[in-house]
């Protein structure tokens, strides 16, 4: 991604206006929904891939043991997991498409600070500083 924002100095030295030129906007506004559409698909292909899973388990099922039956519950849990991942990862691309649209995309909700460019290049739906995001991993 280029340059994520210009900010206008305000009287006291703190940004007082965030400006995105609204080609640059747009460029981030396709990005963000081409990894919205990328993500849905795989969220979908996950559903189904459950779905289909949970019917060979539940015809497939006599004569299983209690280890049998711990396996296909782990491997059930597992895969819920990664859809749910999925599911949070939607959340946080569709907040930063709100966030692009309120003018706040590409700065921290924390601290009000520029996230910087390589931040947003790596992990475009990011809402937090690196400090700010190391600080709430601390805790």
């Amino acid at each position: 991604m280029a340059k994520a924002t210009e900010t206008r100095p305000g009287s006291n030295g703190v940004a007082a206006e965030r400006v995105r030129d609204e080609a640059e906007t747009e460029r981030i506004r396709q990005a963000l929904v081409a990894r919205l559409d990328e993500l849905q698909g795989e969220y979908d292909q996950a559903l189904s891939e459950i779905t289909e899973l949970q019917r060979e388990r539940l015809a497939d099922s006599a004569g299983d043991d209690l280890a049998d039956t711990g396996t296909k519950t782990f491997e059930r849990e597992q895969e819920i997991t990664l859809a749910n991942t999925l599911l949070e990862r939607i959340t946080q691309v569709e907040r930063a498409i709100d966030r692009l649209g309120s003018g706040n995309y590409g700065w921290c909700e924390r601290c009000g600070t520029q996230i910087p460019v390589e931040r947003l290049a790596a992990f475009p739906s990011a809402t937090l500083c690196v400090s700010c995001k190391q600080l709430e991993e601390r805790r």
